[in-house]
Parts: structure tokens; C-alpha cells; sequence
């Protein structure tokens, strides 16, 4: 009975933190001014476009780009450490909860949460480590010269690897952040609805952009 109702915490959770998001991506789509993800990603964009018209601020660009760079540094560093310190404590229980012949009989909600928490940090990691990837490309073209034609020709890439890099670095925050309910679901089954309820209060305040006064 006590796995059951694990199962249905598990669920519950599951749906509650999915529901957020469809509706943050569905009002995000529509309204892009409502949601952070969206408004950053288009001021990003805006910004790219501002500099590009603006001679003499290649180096401005490069290190706001370079302090853009660090901050997924640190945040892919930090999920890769989590990920493995995770695969060190939970690793030599997995192979016995998704052995495949009682993977259907006995697989027990814990191992699916701590194979849930190792692929969460994974994916905070590697929307980090493209985030990198795109911002290191970007000031490659943000360092040109303005009036170059390469530099002209350019600029459209450059805000799109801009707002692409932003956006997974908003991902890879927000994998990391989903640890918490999965730990406090290994901790106590029971734990993991009302931390989610948490976590998606948490995110509504992350998610609303600042008011602007256009």
C-alpha cells in the first residue's frame, strides 16, 4: 500500500510540474512579453542588434558575452559534479531496480527517481555546456568590427546564437532546479508533491519578467 501511494505522489508531481510548463510555453508563445524566458530572449536579440549599429563597443560586447560564458561555465560545472557525486551513491542500487528481467515486478520508485535526478542533472549539464558553445560563437562575431562585412553579414547569426544560448542556459537552470523535488521524493515519497508545489511557486516568480515602461 505504502508503494502505491509513492507512485501516486511520483504521479501527482509529475503533473503538476508539467502542467506549469505547458502553460508557461503556451502563454510564452503567444505573449512573449508575460513570460522571463521569452522577454530575455528577445531583449538579447534587441541587444545584439543595438551594438552591431554602434562602433567601438566590440570590447563592451565581448565582456558582457564573456561574463554570459562564465555563468553557464559555472552552472555546467556544478551539474556535472552533482551528476557524478549522484552516479557514486545511486549507481550500484539501479542495477538492481531496472533489472530487466523484474524490471516490470519490483521496480520500485526510488530507483525510477534516482535515475530521474542522474538524467536531470545530464540535461542541466549538457543545455549548459551548448549554452557555452553558442555564447563562444557569438563573440566571435561580436568582436568584428562593426562597418566589416563580415561583421555585417554576421549579425543575424550572432543574435540567434545569442537567444539560443540564453534559452538553454534558462533550461539548464531549470533541470537543476528540479533536483530538489526528486530528492525530497528519495528522502519521503510523500515529500515530493508539496516540494513541487514549491518549486513551481518558485519558478512563477522566476518566469515573470521585469515591467518596462514601453
Amino acid at each position: 500500500m505504502s508503494e502505491g501511494w509513492d507512485w501516486a505522489a511520483f504521479a501527482a508531481s509529475a503533473l503538476v510540474f508539467a502542467a506549469y510548463e505547458v502553460r508557461a510555453l503556451w502563454i510564452g508563445s503567444r505573449y512573449p512579453e508575460r513570460i522571463a524566458r521569452s522577454a530575455h530572449a528577445r531583449m538579447r536579440v534587441s541587444w545584439v542588434t543595438a551594438l552591431s549599429k554602434q562602433p567601438g563597443f566590440e570590447i563592451v560586447a565581448v565582456q558582457a558575452l564573456r561574463n554570459a560564458l562564465m555563468s553557464a561555465t559555472i552552472a555546467a560545472s556544478t551539474a556535472a559534479l552533482s551528476l557524478m557525486g549522484t552516479i557514486t551513491l545511486a549507481a550500484p542500487r539501479l542495477g538492481d531496480g531496472f533489472a530487466l528481467s523484474s524490471m516490470f515486478e519490483k521496480l520500485s520508485s526510488r530507483a525510477l527517481l534516482e535515475a530521474l535526478l542522474m538524467l536531470a542533472l545530464f540535461a542541466s549539464y549538457v543545455c549548459s555546456a551548448m549554452a557555452m558553445r553558442y555564447f563562444n560563437h557569438a563573440g566571435f562575431v561580436m568582436s568584428m568590427p562593426v562597418a566589416s562585412p563580415e561583421r555585417q553579414s554576421l549579425n543575424g547569426m550572432a543574435g540567434e546564437y545569442v537567444e539560443r544560448a540564453g534559452l538553454l542556459y534558462s533550461w539548464g537552470l531549470r533541470f537543476f532546479l528540479m533536483v530538489a523535488p526528486l530528492v525530497a521524493g528519495i528522502v519521503s515519497p510523500l515529500a515530493m508533491l508539496p516540494m513541487t508545489l514549491v518549486l513551481v511557486s518558485v519558478l512563477w516568480f522566476f518566469d515573470r519578467p521585469a515591467k518596462t515602461s514601453a
